[in-house]
């Protein structure tokens, strides 16, 4: 029993879970535990008043005497609602505070005796509550203002109330504060004490909300209001700015630094690299420069730095690949071959830098994919054709939002390898504009004693290029610059000859349209003549790419007769040719039936390869002109002037008279004329040409010459025999007059071809008069 001259009380109690129930406080709450209802029953039944404590962990269901606060407030139960969901609302008003002394029972409710505890002011704090006061109801309307949730009567209605305790209770009791700081107001049983304590409270709930107001502040003026996911984000971003730092990106960092430390990369590239990346600690989540330097990191990191393809050195397996994947290219092949060997004998050898120069369509670039597959290395790529910025090869600076590696280290990234098979295609075309020389940047790369250190302006690091194996490709070498070119081991490939052509068509072109277009070698079948057909008479190329596109329409006209059933296995031969391609779009020059008088067989070189020249000459009574007809180049012309030159200075010991050039008209034509020609190769031609229409003496039909005349009458040697001999050997010549120099030129000629064949070496004119002209 409790003593009787004592405030204690024995009555029901209700722990309350997250709320707090001040002296003179009107509220209501749900309550749902069956003790707590019991014990509200009771309250009812009895006093209808009851004692509230606040719990110290609101998650806790079952609460034991540690789990609550043992001072509360004595309320006054109002009104009671039954809800659904066996939930009842209570309506209390606070009376006093109280403290439990001893729990009286557990169960089936709980009943403490409890003791009033009555606020308590000395004489000296009666004086200085005025003040305090004071400043209690300032600091509540300056938070009112800032808080902004408060309706403005509880700032009336708290202004009435005169006892300080109560308005400090009314105060704390409307504030949006933890629990356990408004339990530390409610154990305050010095009035004086505990409104400093609600002021103290006051003053902090203010600053907070100075710091959000500032952070709103930022946040809306700089985004647009409408925009609310941007907005949130913001948000969050000033938070962390006032918070100093992103948990996120610690872990982010670490697990850059983890990828880092395992490149094992050069010391003074590795600390480079570990300070971009430590500055993402200093730098928000969201800003432009954090990105920056993650696309950065994470370049950095996928590169392979120290990661490899081995080398297969197996000779003969190379040399089987390179075979099975072309026909011919023997030099290119070759050059592979040797760089393979010495690579079994020096393991610290740089990569080599090869420039294949040849017409379009001979295998330039596919012959890279397969040094590419004989040697086990991985395949990278690169067309130059028209690159006229400087960024393509060295990339991006980092100093804008976007910026890039060079499409090298790209490359090399995509190709995962630091040693692969790199090609640079059509270097012959690279440009350059206002945004740099491409081909300048490209010295660099190319450069065996400077690639080791390639430096990329994105990376800023070096990354070493030495063991890339760089093919470049080109149509000619006369629009690379000198420097570039020196750089670059220069390989030239021919135009494929017929023979080529038809091994060619054979082994790789037949039977792989065969198979594009569903077709079996039994259900089509091509003849040499036929594929020969289709080199002389439908294409008319340095390459096959056109051979290729002639084969699959024949295929696909085959394909279609199948279907309609009309045929079932088809054998195209020369005979049938024109069904499928129609009539013949080219027609080659052939020797005429007997020799000419003016009448002279040149040879030529093109890109498509070689051709023969038919050189008329006409001499009239005139006086003294010199017409040149058939599109002729200026070198051209003055090769017509220079062997003019030589007739008129040697033209008693050539039997020509010797007023020819002032009373006689020559000209000379060359027919096709709507296709412009120039070079120095129809010289000796033209002089030739000349000398049998001022002489009257014929010009074997049967022979063919290739060479540039002085004006004393020395033969120069001339390129593109090869070619030109292929040409000779179509038309049906039997005979070919070649300089002198030209006679190392000889062993580039297929065997079969030249047995079938006579050369005479000229050094001067009188050599070839004699062996051209036909004497009586």
């Amino acid at each position: 029993m409790t003593d009787p001259n004592k405030n204690f009380r024995e009555l029901p109690v209700i722990p309350l879970r997250g709320v707090s129930v001040f002296p003179n406080n009107v509220i209501h709450f749900d309550i749902g535990r069956e003790k707590s209802i019991k014990a509200l029953e009771e309250a009812m039944i009895t006093e209808q008043t009851i004692f509230l404590v606040t719990q110290k962990d609101a998650e806790v269901d079952l609460p034991t005497p540690d789990d609550y606060y043992w001072i509360g407030t004595v309320a006054e139960i109002k009104q009671m609602l039954k809800m659904p969901g066996d939930i009842v609302r209570v309506l209390v008003e606070g009376v006093c505070r109280s403290e439990i002394r001893e729990i009286i029972q557990e169960s089936p409710y709980l009943r403490c005796s409890i003791e009033e505890m009555p606020d308590i002011i000395s004489e000296e704090g009666e004086v200085k509550l005025k003040a305090l006061t004071r400043t209690l109801v300032d600091t509540f309307e300056e938070y009112i203002s800032m808080e902004g949730k408060i309706p403005q009567e509880v700032l009336a209605s708290v202004d009435t109330i005169e006892n300080p305790a109560d308005m400090a209770d009314a105060i704390i009791s409307h504030m949006n504060v933890k629990t356990d700081v408004k339990q530390e107001v409610l154990e305050c049983f010095d009035v004086v004490e505990r409104v400093e304590k609600v002021i103290k409270i006051l003053n902090d709930e203010i600053e907070i909300l100075k710091i959000e107001n500032d952070i709103n502040k930022k946040v809306r003026g700089q985004i647009n209001k409408n925009q609310k996911e941007y907005y949130l984000r913001e948000q969050l971003r000033a938070i962390q700015e006032e918070l100093g730092q992103d948990e996120n990106v610690d872990e982010e960092v670490e697990e850059y630094l983890k990828k880092l430390k395992a490149l094992k990369l050069p010391k003074k590239t590795h600390e480079k690299v570990e300070t971009e990346i430590k500055r993402l600690y200093k730098i928000q989540i969201s800003s432009a420069e954090g990105g920056v330097i993650r696309t950065y990191a994470d370049w950095i990191v996928s590169l392979p730095w120290n990661k490899s393809t081995k080398d297969s050195l197996d000779l003969d397996k190379a040399e089987a690949i390179l075979n099975e994947d072309h026909y011919g290219m023997e030099k290119v092949k070759e050059r592979i071959l040797e760089y393979l060997s010495v690579r079994q004998l020096s393991k610290d050898l740089k990569g080599p830098i090869l420039c294949l120069v040849g017409p379009p369509g001979v295998g330039k670039t596919s012959i890279a994919k397969s040094v590419a597959r004989a040697m086990n290395r991985k395949f990278a790529r690169m067309s130059l054709g028209g690159v006229r910025d400087e960024a393509e090869i060295r990339g991006h600076r980092r100093t804008y939002i976007g910026s890039m590696p060079g499409r090298i280290i790209s490359a090399i990234r995509d190709a995962e390898s630091s040693n692969p098979v790199f090609l640079f295609d059509e270097i012959d075309k690279i440009g350059a504009d206002y945004k740099g020389d491409p081909a300048s940047a490209l010295l660099e790369v190319l450069d065996p004693e400077q690639n080791k250190e390639f430096t990329d302006h994105f990376l800023e690091v070096p990354f070493d290029l030495s063991k890339v194996m760089f093919i470049t490709t080109a149509n000619t070498t006369d629009t690379i610059p000198r420097p570039l070119l020196d750089r670059m081991e220069v390989i030239e490939i021919s135009s494929y000859t017929e023979e080529e052509k038809v091994q060619i068509a054979q082994r790789y072109l037949v039977p792989k349209k065969q198979k594009e277009n569903g077709l079996t070698p039994e259900q089509i079948k091509f003849s040499e003549s036929a594929i020969r057909d289709i080199i002389n008479y439908y294409t008319r190329e340095s390459g096959v790419r056109n051979l290729e596109r002639e084969i699959s329409n024949v295929c696909r006209k085959a394909a279609r007769k199948i279907v309609q059933k009309k045929d079932g296995n088809i054998n195209v031969t020369s005979k049938n040719l024109t069904g499928y391609l129609g009539r013949h779009r080219f027609l080659y020059d052939k020797i005429g039936e007997a020799p000419e008088i003016g009448m002279a067989t040149g040879l030529a070189w093109t890109r498509v390869g070689g051709e023969t020249l038919s050189i008329e000459t006409t001499v009239m009574d005139g006086t003294g002109k010199l017409v040149l007809t058939g599109k002729l180049g200026d070198v051209m012309q003055e090769s017509a002037k220079a062997g003019i030159s030589y007739i008129r200075a040697m033209a008693e010991d050539l039997g020509v008279e010797g007023t020819f050039y002032k009373d006689k008209d020559i000209h000379i034509h060359i027919p096709e004329g709507a296709i412009p020609k120039d070079g120095p190769s129809a010289g000796i031609t033209m002089c030739t040409s000349v000398i049998s229409a001022l002489t009257k003496t014929p010009v074997r039909n049967d022979l063919a010459m290739t060479g540039e005349i002085t004006l004393r009458g020395k033969v120069l040697a001339v390129g593109g025999i090869k070619e030109k001999v292929l040409a000779a050997h179509r038309a049906g010549i039997t005979k070919i007059l070649l300089p002198k120099e030209n006679e190392r030129d000889i062993d580039d000629i297929p065997n079969n071809v030249r047995k079938k064949l006579e050369f005479v070496f000229m050094e001067d004119m009188s050599q070839v008069l004699k062996e051209a002209l036909v004497k009586e």
